[in-house]
């Protein structure tokens, strides 16, 4: 894992739908290996279950300043990143490749990262997480566009 441009003294707060709890269990171990104290929201199992009830108190996290930054997942990732967005402050991005990933932090300063599960391999997923994680705001003429948000 790349060092983190994120604050590591915060928690980084994840949760997931019943579609996405196998990459977050994975993801979550990866992170924690890493130095990351992190905070599960769940779900806890693959018993079918909604998705906002995980997506609201990840967002609220960042929202409120209890976590440095956000992971959701779920089958498509946009009924999270849909939730999440709802929270003022947050900048949640659906992720499917490693420049979307990338292009979220460079140029939007997102600070929640969405994974379609059902789309991208779990390889991806960490790749993903990784570069997210390790990704710089480039600020200059983006900080104009994120402040119109």
């Amino acid at each position: 894992m790349q060092p983190t441009v994120f604050n590591q003294q915060l928690p980084l707060v994840i949760g997931c739908d019943h579609a996405g709890f196998d990459y977050k269990e994975v993801i979550k171990q990866i992170l924690t290996d890493a130095g990351w104290q992190v905070e599960d929201k769940g779900t806890y199992s693959k018993e079918s279950t909604d998705f906002p009830d995980y997506a609201h108190p990840v967002a609220t996290a960042v929202e409120t300043g209890v976590a440095a930054v956000g992971i959701l997942i779920c089958g498509s990732g946009n009924g999270v990143c849909m939730a999440a967005n709802k929270h003022k402050g947050v900048r949640a991005a659906l992720c499917w490749n490693e420049e979307l990933a990338a292009l979220a932090r460079q140029h939007n300063n997102a600070n929640v990262l969405c994974i379609p599960a059902r789309f991208v391999p779990q390889e991806l997923a960490n790749k993903m997480t990784d570069i997210f994680l390790s990704t710089a705001f480039e600020g200059g003429r983006h900080e104009r566009r994120v402040e119109k948000i």
